[in-house]
């Protein structure tokens, strides 16, 4: 019994190509991708196949005018290729007011929304756009809370900032706040559809 059940875990894994075993295929997912990524998933037979769009999330990451001054471009790039997120547009640029006012709208009618506009107008920023599983959610976990001193160790607030009037970096809160924010900071021209080839390595759709 145990070496038949050994021989039929062979069989599926292998797929048997050609044989003649029950003259039948293995199912097909339910879904049917729009494009198949070169690398294929063979598991037990079933084969699974990653998309270029599978699970795709992006979001904005927006180094301020303190974390450009400080250096800190580079180490923050790090953390978010280290995690496995995919860099799909960048550029840096002195803000005009017009574009600061859209992206802080909700912010207009704070009494700090001036020293907003002066800091943010204070120097360049770097602004960027990362991809992946998640991303929205996970690099507001990675950037930290809003007050710097509340921001846990180990995220970029946390080590690189003590006080919320300069607190290095901007991130979307919501998949919906991310499309806004990139369709304002962006145009489509700027931002780079790519196959990255460890795609399958970081993550498994």
């Amino acid at each position: 019994m145990v070496l038949f059940q050994r021989c039929l875990l062979r069989h599926l894994v292998l797929g048997q190509r050609g044989s003649n075993f029950g003259k039948q295929s293995f199912p097909t997912p339910a879904w049917t991708p729009n494009k198949i990524h070169p690398c294929q998933i063979s598991n037990y037979g079933f084969s699974y196949y990653c998309t270029a769009s599978a699970g795709r999330e992006r979001t904005l990451i927006a180094v301020k005018p303190d974390g450009v001054q400080r250096r800190l471009v580079g180490q923050i790039i790090q953390r978010f290729e280290q995690r496995g997120f995919k860099l799909v547009g960048m550029k840096m640029l002195k803000a005009p007011e017009d574009l600061l006012s859209q992206h802080y709208h909700n912010l207009q009618k704070k009494s700090f929304y001036p020293y907003l506009l002066c800091y943010m107008t204070s120097g360049p920023v770097v602004v960027m756009v990362w991809e992946g599983f998640n991303v929205v959610q996970t690099s507001r976990m990675m950037v930290g809370s809003t007050n710097p001193a509340e921001a846990q160790p180990g995220t970029v607030r946390g080590d690189f900032s003590i006080h919320v009037s300069r607190n290095v970096v901007h991130a979307s809160d919501s998949v919906a706040g991310a499309e806004r924010e990139i369709q304002l900071w962006f145009n489509g021209r700027e931002l780079i559809d790519w196959d990255c080839c460890d795609h399958n390595i970081v993550c498994e759709l």
